[in-house]
This record gives C-alpha cells, structure tokens and sequence, in this order.
C-alpha cells in the first residue's frame, strides 16, 4: 500500500480536540476511479452504509458523486432515506437488508430500490405495487452459499413462477455476496460464481451484480453488471496476505494527556495489569475503547511519533491509553502533543491485526468524538 502521510497535521491540538480523523476525500475519489477502472465496461457502486463505514455517508456520497458514481448500497431503509434526498435525482440506492413489514409505502414513495431477500419480500413488494398502481423496481439476491441473505434454493422455483406472473415488479438484476472473496485462493469462491451462473440461467434476461471489494479483484468473470466495493475505497486491503493497492483515505492522531515518569515495579491501568521493569516514561493518550480503539489492544497495540513506535501498557481504558514513551527523548512529547494512531507508520489492517480483529471493524467503530476534517 502507498503509505504517504494523508495530511500531516498539526503536532500540538488546535482548539482543544482530544483527536483528529482526517478524512481524504481526494483520495477516496481516486481509489473509487481506480475499481471503476478495473471492472470496465461493468459499472462501479460504492458501499456507504453505516454511515459510510463511519466516515460520514453524506461527504463520502458526494465526492463519489462527483467521480461520478450513481449506484449506492445501504443496509437499512431508514440510512436510504436519510441519504436520498442529499444526492441528485440520476443516483439510485439499494436497501442490501430489503425491507422490514410495513415499510413498503415509505421506501416506494422515496424511490428507493429494496433488495428482496426472500419469497416474502418479494410478494409484499409485488402487493405494494398494486396498491399503488405503478411498477416498482427490486433486485434479488440469491444465497449462493453463504447462508445469510438471500432467496434460498427452495424459493428459487415458486419465485421464478411468482415472476413470470407479475407485471409490476421490474427487476434490475440478480445479485450474490462472496464470502470469502479476500481469499483469493479460497475454493468457495468458485462455487459461489458458479451457483449465480446457474441461476441466472433459471432467471433468464437478467444481469448479475456479484463483486464486492475482494471479488473486484479475482477477475472479470465475477464482475458481472455492476460490483459493490466498500472497504477499498476506504482505503482497506481488498486482498488478505497481498500488497494493497488502495490508497489510505482515513488518518488518525490522538492528543496527549498526561506524561510522568515511573520507577521500576510500578502498577500501570485497570488491574494493575502491568508492572514496570525499569523506569518508564509514559503518556496517557485520549482515546480508548469508547473511541474504536478496542480493549483487545491491550499490551499489543501501539501508537507511533516520528516514526518511533511507543507500546500501549496496561489495560486500554474508555476514555484513555497509556503508552510507553521511553523511546523519545525526555520533554518530546507535552500535553496536547499529537500522536499517530493510523497513518504512514500504521495501516487499518496492521491495528486491526494487533487487536486480533479486521479493518472493517476498527474502521466502523471510530468514535464521534474526534474532530473531523475532510480534504
């Protein structure tokens, strides 16, 4: 991956911000141009839900308006609806989730595009329709193996008769979802393209929607119509165990605290969870689990100043971690001074792997109280 600083910012706090999650949107543009890129003639969407991974769904909707994406996927009707009517009239939004009873009227009256997951979900969409004398669209997703979401095989000949039946239902096309597409090697992959194919040949006139951000990557085969990317354009490794080729679109410092320096056989956080072998100098940075960095950090996690990296010890708190700073020069870091959580010397996988989960989840999980700052 390219490690370039996004930004380098400030080394003491500006008006009093306890962290600073600088979010490039330059560089999320650039990254949706290059998976638009790759999986032409297809067509590129982009994954915002949860609030665009956290990084804020309406900033992130826009630049990737502006690159020129028109299809956005949400989990939830009530993100769809809050995102509509922030985007231009040219986009379309997808409900990945489909829809809940009795929710039916609100996403048909918002043009939003349900994704039906079930014979149900498709015989209520079909009798809104007629309640409202027009034809509505829908995709279908397809369980293709992973048992999750979507029309299970036993549906899959009731729904095709269900289909040929209805005039007012417009299917934009069939989708699927890869469960282990960031493992290239993985042979469920292979399975998975070949179920949809079989499919789609029971579903005829219908395009497939299949790659996610991982799948985007194995090749034209899987993109079919139209590929979901969402963690790469965030700037995730699409691909376990290879060199990414995302550009870092999130950087992350967090303000010092306190410092002090400790003799040996000293107790350090909740627990008195680790002693000192030595004189220690510490610093107590403002972020902890409530924040995103989780617990599981503790005694594994670090964070880094001029490219020194400084160790947690201890438990990591809410509110707070403590970090070793014997490493720096006695004085370098003071309250207010900024060190770097995610950036050139950290990537999302790397803190991810420390705290023995994935990116997606360190990524969705930073708190609202960091100051943001979108460029």
């Amino acid at each position: 991956m390219n490690r370039h600083a996004l930004h380098v910012p400030d080394r003491q706090t500006v008006g009093g911000a306890s962290g600073y999650l600088t979010i490039d949107l330059a560089a999320l543009r650039r990254n949706y141009r290059k998976l638009s890129t790759r999986v032409a003639p297809a067509t590129a969407a982009a994954v915002v839900k949860a609030d665009a991974y956290g990084l804020g769904a309406e900033q992130v909707s826009d630049a990737l308006h502006a690159e020129g994406c028109r299809h956005f996927f949400v989990a939830h009707l009530p993100e769809a609806v809050k995102l509509g009517p922030l985007l231009p009239n040219d986009t379309q939004i997808f409900v990945l989730n489909g829809l809940q009873p009795g929710t039916e009227i609100t996403c048909a009256k918002a043009r939003i595009v349900p994704v039906l997951n079930s014979l149900e979900q498709f015989r209520r969409w079909s009798l809104t329709a007629r309640k409202l004398g027009r034809v509505l669209p829908a995709v279908l997703q397809f369980d293709t193996g992973m048992s999750r979401l979507g029309v299970p095989p036993e549906e899959r000949t009731p729904l095709a008769a269900d289909l040929e039946g209805c005039g007012n239902i417009e299917i934009l096309f069939i989708m699927s979802h890869l469960a282990c597409a960031d493992e290239l090697d993985n042979g469920q992959n292979a399975e998975q393209l070949a179920e949809i194919g079989r499919i789609a040949a029971e579903f005829p006139g219908l395009s497939v929607c299949l790659a996610n951000s991982g799948g985007i990557f194995m090749g034209d085969d899987y993109h079919g119509v139209l590929s979901r990317p969402g963690i790469a354009l965030y700037g995730g490794a699409p691909t376990a165990g290879k060199p990414n080729p995302m550009e870092p679109v999130v950087r992350l410092d967090v303000a010092v605290i306190q410092t002090r320096t400790v003799p040996a056989g000293t107790r350090v956080g909740y627990g008195g969870a680790h002693v000192t072998s030595a004189e220690t100098r510490l610093a107590t940075i403002a972020a902890g689990y409530a924040d995103g960095l989780p617990r599981s950090l503790s005694h594994r996690g670090a964070v880094f100043y001029d490219g020194v990296r400084l160790p947690f010890v201890g438990r990591v708190s809410m509110d707070s971690i403590t970090v070793d700073i014997s490493a720096l020069p006695e004085g370098t870091l003071t309250l207010g001074s900024l060190v770097e959580v995610l950036g050139p010397h950290q990537t999302l996988e790397e803190l991810a792997e420390a705290g023995g989960t994935i990116s997606y989840e360190i990524l969705t999980s930073l708190g609202r109280r960091y100051e943001r700052r979108y460029r």
